[in-house]
């Protein structure tokens, strides 16, 4: 990401003067143009495809159905001969899925499978329940009126010849996987996988499983930043390098920086990144390309970086730094990092999904910024406010089903219409 500082600026007075907060849309419009352009096509089996995100149009050979079938077991007919209940028809053959029959002569009748194709002739099919075998299946009794068309699957009526059934820039789910694999295709062209090194920094911190709780010495904490971002990345098809906690030196950070720039496209970090804060990340960016510092105008969530790290070829890798409080991490990275790594991987959408849903809550209390609140859906079909919204309670994601997108300077009354963003969406 390249982009012009916005460190504060020495005022006349003395101190630096803290540049405005920035609103969200527009830090995420910058964001997003720094995704350009989108990485490199692979071909990958239909088999490994779900998730990723599909490179080019997809378009049908062939028509699905490929001719007229059968849509439940039965007797193909002609529906004139069977105007009016209690028609019986010689049964003149028998037609099972994956077989072909001959044209149906009029006055007789096919027994015919679910899926079979419909035989020249036959204009109907009559479910067996409506339908009496007789002189041991050589006829059949019609038992309704029927109508032609009637239990048809017509040629082409799922896909057209020539159609396109999925578009580029879509990320596929099962679904459209099962469509493509029902015409045929057995690789497809998707995105490469954006490579995302983890880093992080904090000599404070203490990776799960290398100390015990009661031998936690004061000030240490245990890094659950790393556990849930890599999770995060993960599920959004990146295949995540962890580089672990970079010790708090400012030649070992510049060198992990510069070891993972080399051979990641993106490089994220939690922590050290509020303006005006001491750390070694900051100047190590620097060092190596360019450094942006933002202090966005949402709750929780505020301080924010980007930037890029150059390579020993003039190419460079995006920087990513996010707030080191756990929830501050983890909202960041849905409103900003999640969107940036879906457009890298080529996805046009990448709008958050909302919902209007009604408050059984309360918020008497205005912010000057943009609030995200921890709620859950409940039984009676509205929302319930988590009631520590703390940006270091993780308790609250995990709590949460959603978020409410609350704009700056407003309250919430029980019962008025809020904008949800349901996590389900969000984490798939």
């Amino acid at each position: 990401m390249t982009s012009a500082p916005t460190d504060a600026t020495a005022t006349p007075s003395g101190p630096p003067a803290r540049p405005p907060l920035m609103p969200l849309d527009e830090a995420l419009a910058r964001v997003l143009a720094q995704a350009t352009p989108a990485l490199e096509p692979e071909w990958v089996s239909t088999f490994e495809a779900d998730g990723r995100v599909l490179a080019r149009d997809v378009a049908s050979g062939l028509a699905v159905p490929p001719l007229d079938n059968s849509a439940m077991d039965g007797y193909a007919v002609h529906a004139a001969d069977c105007a009016a209940p209690g028609a019986e028809l010689g049964v003149a053959q028998r037609i099972a899925a994956g077989s072909v029959g001959t044209p149906l002569a009029p006055g007789s009748a096919a027994r015919i499978f679910t899926g079979a194709p419909v035989p020249p002739g036959a204009d109907a099919v009559v479910m067996q329940e409506e339908t009496q075998a007789l002189a041991e299946g050589a006829c059949v009794r019609i038992q309704v009126a029927v109508k032609a068309g009637q239990c048809i699957r017509k040629a082409g009526e799922d896909v057209a010849r020539g159609a396109v059934i999925l578009r580029r820039g879509e990320r596929l789910t099962p679904a459209g996987i099962g469509l493509a694999a029902g015409v045929g295709l057995d690789r497809l062209a998707v995105a490469r996988r954006p490579r995302v090194a983890l880093l992080q920094t904090g000599d404070e911190l203490v990776t799960p499983g290398t100390v015990a709780p009661q031998d936690m010495q004061p000030g240490m904490i245990y890094n659950s930043n790393r556990f849930f971002l890599r999770a995060l990345l993960q599920r959004l098809g990146c295949a995540v390098v962890d580089q672990g906690v970079v010790p708090d030196d400012r030649a070992a950070t510049t060198e992990a920086l510069r070891a993972a720039a080399a051979d990641c496209d993106v490089l994220l970090t939690s922590g050290g990144v509020s303006v005006g804060e001491e750390d070694h990340v900051k100047p190590a960016v620097r060092e190596l390309g360019a450094l942006d510092l933002w202090s966005i105008a949402i709750k929780p969530g505020k301080p924010f970086a980007c930037g890029h790290v150059r390579r020993a070829d003039g190419s460079a890798a995006h920087f990513i730094g996010l707030p080191g409080n756990p929830v501050s991490s983890f909202i960041t990275f849905l409103l900003l990092v999640r969107p940036f790594l879906l457009r890298l991987q080529g996805v046009v959408d990448v709008a958050l999904p909302t919902l209007s849903m009604r408050a059984d809550f309360q918020l008497g209390r205005p912010d000057k910024r943009r609030e995200f609140l921890r709620v859950r859906r409940n039984a009676e079909g509205g929302l319930d406010l988590f009631p520590n919204q703390g940006s270091g309670v993780l308790t609250s994601m995990h709590w949460a089903d959603g978020l409410v997108d609350h704009p700056a300077g407003s309250t919430i009354a029980t019962g008025d219409l809020v904008r949800f963003i349901p996590l389900s969406e969000l984490l798939a």
